[in-house]
C-alpha cells in the first residue's frame, strides 16, 4: 500500500518545487538553544529520549545562531536581556522561525512589572506560541508541528513584495 499501488508500474512520483522545499525545511529545522527559565528543563526534556525531536531532524540544539533557523524562546526575556535576543535573532540565516514558548515568553506570564518583557513579540516576530507554564514536552511537539503546517503551506519561491 504506497505510491506503487497508485501510480501502477511507472516509477514516477510529481510534486511541484515548492512542496519540495518545504518539505525539505521541515525536515531539517535546527533549533538554537535559548533556554531562559523553567520553560528550558521541558525543553531539554522534549529533545531527550522519551520524546525524542531527533525523528523530526531536530536532535542537537544549535549554540550558535548562525547554525540555526528556528528560534525557541523558553522562559521570562528581561528587558536587560531583549537586546541580545534580537542581536541573535539578526544573525540566524534566512528562513528563519519563532516559536514562544511557556506563558513568560508568549505574554509576560505572571511577572506583570517594568523588568520583563510583555511577550518576545515586543522584540522579534512570533510564529507560533505555545501555552502552559511550564508547558510539557507534548504541547512543545504540537507546536513544532504546527510551525511544520504553517512552512509546508507558505510559498517560498514566490517573491515577497
Amino acid at each position: 500500500m504506497g505510491v506503487e499501488t497508485k501510480l501502477g508500474n511507472m516509477g514516477i512520483v510529481t510534486t511541484t518545487l515548492e512542496e519540495a522545499v518545504n518539505w525539505a525545511r521541515t525536515r531539517a529545522m535546527w533549533p538554537l538553544l535559548f533556554g531562559l527559565a523553567c520553560c528550558a528543563i521541558e525543553m531539554m526534556a522534549t529533545a531527550a529520549s522519551h520524546y525524542d525531536l531527533a525523528r523530526f531532524g531536530m536532535e542537537l540544539m544549535r549554540p550558535s545562531p548562525r547554525q540555526a533557523d528556528l528560534m525557541i524562546v523558553a522562559g521570562r526575556v528581561t528587558r536587560k536581556m531583549a537586546p541580545v535576543l534580537r542581536r541573535l535573532y539578526d544573525q540566524m540565516a534566512e528562513p528563519k522561525w519563532v516559536i514562544a514558548m511557556g506563558d513568560c515568553a508568549s505574554c509576560g506570564g505572571v511577572f506583570n512589572n517594568y523588568a520583563v518583557l510583555q511577550g518576545v513579540d515586543e522584540v522579534v516576530p512570533v510564529d507560533v506560541y505555545v501555552a502552559g507554564c511550564p508547558p510539557r514536552p507534548e504541547q512543545l511537539i504540537h507546536g513544532i508541528l504546527t510551525l511544520h503546517a504553517k512552512v509546508r503551506a507558505s510559498h517560498p519561491l514566490r517573491q515577497q513584495g
